[in-house]
């Protein structure tokens, strides 16, 4: 395995650092569940919004490993509750969101009042990334 290298993060950065949809994984008492989410990447991590109590949310409460997969990209990492997408240490991440999210954002589909309106970040461990014809194999937490 790699790390983290200046070529690899300008491949995920061209296709993940904007309104991306992506694979989610989650397991609970060895039961696997999928769904795609709306993400954004940043460095070592993707984002989601979505809502506290969601099933995604309970699964990754009881398991935090998850597996991501996107455009000829799959990981695995550590789920976490970021909090209240309003909340002050948020306000970075949340900027970089509406700004990637600004042609959904603001549909009604979010309740940004409600403070179950939260931030999933996902901190890759390790992925495999495919492009132009390589193959690398990366640990991001070198």
């Amino acid at each position: 395995m790699e790390k983290v290298n200046s070529e690899i993060l300008s491949i995920l950065n061209e296709r993940f650092h904007k309104d991306s949809l992506v694979s989610l994984a989650t397991s609970v008492n060895n039961q696997p569940y999928v769904r795609t989410v709306d993400a954004f990447f940043e460095e070592d991590s993707f984002y989601v919004i979505t809502y506290a109590l969601s099933d995604k949310m309970k699964q990754i409460e009881v398991n935090p490993r998850i597996g991501l997969s996107g455009e000829w990209f799959s990981a695995k990492g550590i789920g976490e509750n970021l909090g209240y997408f309003h909340k002050k240490e948020n306000r970075e991440i949340a900027k970089k969101l509406q700004v990637a999210f600004s042609c959904w954002i603001d549909n009604g589909h979010n309740n940004f009042q409600d403070e179950n309106t939260i931030i999933l970040k996902i901190k890759l461990t390790e992925g495999i990334l495919f492009s132009h014809g390589k193959r690398f194999d990366i640990d991001f937490t070198k």
